[in-house]
Order: C-alpha cells, then structure tokens, then sequence
C-alpha cells in the first residue's frame, strides 16, 4: 500500500487565516479544515499593528486539533502568510513590538524621502519590484526616519511566516518568495540589495540568510512538541507569500499560453517567467517581479480585488443591514449594467473607511451615474474589476511579447460566480477557475516536493487538476463590454 503523507498548512491572509490538513495519496490531495480564526488588525494610538502574539497561538491550536483527531503524524508543517510585513527581535531574540499592518499611513511621504537617495529607476532596475507604498522598504524608511526605536535597538529582521516558523523551531532564516516582496531584494543577483540599502540608509546586518521552497528550516522544538502532543515536526520553508503558494496550485497544462489571478482581499494578476522583466516598459506599467517556486518570476500586478466588496460590506454591517455576499451578487446581477465605473486602484479606496461613499463620490466627480443601492455598487465593483483585468492583460502581452488566451482565477474569489462571467466578458478570453484554497493547496505542493512525494512543481500541478473541480467560463455579449470598456477608459485617466 502506498504511504499517505499528511500535510499541515497554515495559510494567513489579511482578515483570517486556517490550518488545513491535506492527505496525499500518490493521485490525489484531500483537504480537511483543522482550525479557522479571524486576522484582526489593532488600532493603537493612530498605529495599525498585527496581534502576532495570538496569532502564534492559533497556530498552536491548529496542532493541537490535529493532534486530538488522531492526526498526530504530521509529515511536516509550512506557513504562508501576505508579504512585506516583519517583525523585529532584539539581541535575546525576544520580539520588539507588534509589527505594524502594511495598510498603517506611517509610509506617506515616503517615495519622495526614497528617491532623494537613490533613484526610481534604480530600484526597480535592482529590485524589479513594483512601486506600493506599503512596500517593505518604505516602512523601514519610515522607521528610520523617524528615530524608531525598535529599529535601533533590532538584531533581527524576520518577515510574518519566517518570524512563525522562528517561533515554532527557533531558526531565524528568510524564505525567497516572501523576500522579494519587500524591494530590499536583487531579483537578478539573488541576494539582498545591499548597495541601494546602505545608500537608503537601512540596515542590513538585521536580514538573515535567504532559504528557497522546499529547503527545511527546522523542527518544531522540543517543548513545543511535548505541550501539544506531537513529535519533533519537520518545519518546511514553503512558498511562504501567500501568492507564491497560491501561483504554485493553478492547475495549468500548457505552462506559458496562461495568465492567473490569485483572487482574494487583494487580486494578484501575472504570468509566470523564467527571468525578471526590468525593462523599461515593466516600470511604466508598474509590473513586479516576485519570486516563485523553482525560482520562476511571478511577474505580476496588484489589483485591489474584493476588498472592495468586503469594506463595502463591513460599512453596511455597520449600518445594520449586513447581506451576505450571495444575496449582494444577486442584487447586483439585477442593477443596469455600465451604469457607473471606478479605478479600482484609485488611492482613496486603499484605506478602511466608508467604501460605499468613496465609491459614490467617485462616480459625481467622474460625472457618472451615482450608484444608489447596494446592487449598484457592487455591480460598479465588479465590472470595473473586470476592465482592470483586461487592461491588466492587454499590459502584460505588450511587455512580454507573449498572448495569453486563459485566464485562470484561484482562491477565494472564484466563489463570486458573476466576477468570474463578467472577467470573461470583458477579457474576451476563457476564464477557468479554481481550486478554491489555493494557497493551502501550493502550500502542500512544496511541502510534498520536499520530502519527495512529489518530483516537481509540473507533477505538482498535474496532481491538483486531478485532485479538484475546474471549472469554465466562455464571453458573452462582447460587443457591449468592448463599448464599455472604451468608455472606462476614459474614466479612470481622469482622476490618475
């Protein structure tokens, strides 16, 4: 009988995180959910922080789960979590604050404070890393700036899911994938940015040495294992960026005829390559280069996703008149279509707040329709996402020379069945979707690469098209969407 190794993965994203147990047989992956908690960001003081303290804690619960269902024989463990966030420890190790959420202002002013020192050009040209405010970078110029005192008095600089896998194995090592989110990473060199650093002023004897997917970064220490009744578990540095491991799941057959859309709270939009792409024209379409498994480029856009939808939500729980996401889509299937459009990326939507009336002030500046329901507005989102991707695409094929006739969507998002139909429509391309944990699932991908259980990240992907339901959407009504589009356009370049 062939063995059935058991994976745990822990996945974090911005508002929840899972342990999720996977089965694998040699053919197929099972997954079971362990454990599922909240990711709530703390407002202290003006300062947005993480509650990482807790958060380890969950982590210990999920094992906990396993352990008190029989699923004590955890062949090994791997985190993901978002990327460009860290926390800092001290000369004993022990942890210099929460660290602060990418979403905190601290970074205003910054790209300004960073070009005087070193150029824009410069950066990306050693990086290839897209410009976003919250970038890792930005937030320790901030810090340095400011005189912080944390900064100042740091040993160690660990990133979310390497300060996790510290925690659990008291090794201090920096996976790639999440590395090169921060803009603090040579994407040619394979190294830390040292140069552009010291002329930033930032400190580089707080980074650690830099691991790849697969490679093991420790074993769950002693004390840990015997407070929750496993034994000493392999710790494996997966593709710890949450989009890393999402990427690694997309169930493709022809590896480069595909673009993917990792789509969550944020909507990861990219190919995959095998070098970074630092031209020139990557720079004006701020495209990013992020590292992949098998030191493939995830060559990429962010895209601010359903976070649109979900802050729209919370102000309407606020209200009291909380709908759950399926009676909203209904509604918004209902509302006239092309009515009213946004820029998703329009930087007053990137801040928590009242998202129905940014969205709203947005259109009456635009000279648009103002959405009034809750249908309208979210049917606002929704196809003006849809136009971001197709101009997304239209991008990504002028830069790398390549056509892309697939879209494939993963994670969440794909549970939103009109964003799906409406991305077809307006890309004109088919659209397949799914898995739905697709983070979980690339998460396991590497981990089962690591103790040989699977050869390569190809096999890997095959496995996942054999183990979860794909599913397809074809265009509809291209004529209208062409129409609209045009007309989107038109729209967003007047409030760049």
């Amino acid at each position: 009988m062939e063995k059935v190794y058991k994976f745990l993965a822990f996945d974090f994203g911005a508002s929840s995180g899972r342990a999720m147990l996977a089965k694998f047989d040699g053919e197929k992956i099972t997954l079971e959910e362990k454990h599922r908690f909240s990711n709530d960001p703390v407002n202290i003081n003006g300062d947005l922080h993480w509650d990482v303290l807790r958060l380890f804690f969950e982590i210990k619960q999920g094992i906990l789960k396993c352990a008190n269902s029989g699923d004590r024989d955890i062949d090994c463990i791997g985190i993901d979590t978002w990327g460009v966030d860290y926390g800092l420890l001290d000369k004993n190790d022990k942890l210099l604050g929460n660290p602060y959420h990418y979403r905190d202002t601290r970074t205003e002013g910054m790209y300004e404070e960073a070009f005087k020192r070193v150029p824009k050009e410069e950066i990306f040209k050693s990086t290839g890393i897209a410009f976003n405010w919250f970038n890792t970078v930005f937030q320790l110029l901030s810090s340095r700036l400011s005189g912080d005192v944390a900064l100042e008095n740091a040993k160690t600089l660990l990133f979310m899911p390497d300060l996790f896998n510290f925690f659990l194995t008291g090794v201090k090592k920096t996976e790639y994938t999440i590395a090169s989110t921060a803009q603090m990473f040579d994407s040619e060199k394979h190294e830390w940015a040292y140069d552009m650093l010291k002329k930033l002023d930032i400190p580089t004897d707080i980074l650690t040495d830099v691991i790849y997917p697969g490679e093991q970064v420790g074993t769950l220490k002693p004390e840990l294992a015997e407070e929750l009744g496993v034994g000493e578990i392999p710790v494996i540095a997966v593709a710890s960026h949450d989009t890393g491991s999402a990427v690694a799941s997309v169930p493709v057959v022809d590896q480069k005829d595909f673009i993917y859309i990792s789509s969550g709270t944020w909507s990861l939009m990219g190919v995959e390559l095998d070098k970074p792409n630092i031209t020139k024209e990557a720079l004006e379409y701020n495209f990013t280069n992020e590292g992949g498994v098998d030191k493939t480029i995830r060559f990429l856009k962010n895209i601010m996703g359903l976070w649109l939808v979900q802050e729209s939500r919370r102000q309407w729980d606020r209200e009291g008149e909380l709908l759950s996401f399926d009676e909203l889509e209904r509604q918004a299937n209902e509302a006239k279509p092309f009515e009213s459009m946004i820029d998703p990326d329009y930087h007053e939507f990137q801040t928590p707040g009242n998202m129905p009336k940014r969205i709203k002030k947005y259109c009456e500046m635009t000279g648009q329709t103002v959405p009034q329901t809750k249908g309208e507005v979210i049917r606002c989102i929704a196809q003006s996402l849809a136009f971001r991707y197709r101009y997304t695409i239209e991008g990504m094929e002028k830069v790398t020379g390549n056509k892309y006739n697939v879209v494939n969507i993963v994670g969440g998002g794909i549970k939103d069945k009109m964003i799906c139909q409406f991305t077809a429509n307006a890309t004109k391309r088919t659209v397949s979707t799914g898995p739905v944990e697709a983070t979980s699932i690339g998460n396991v991908i590497v981990q089962a690469m690591a103790v040989g259980a699977i050869k390569n990240l190809n096999e890997g992907r095959k496995v996942v098209r054999n183990s979860f339901d794909i599913a397809t959407y074809e265009p509809q009504d291209s004529e209208a969407w062409d129409e609209a589009y045009e007309k989107w356009k038109k729209i967003i370049e007047m409030t760049k």
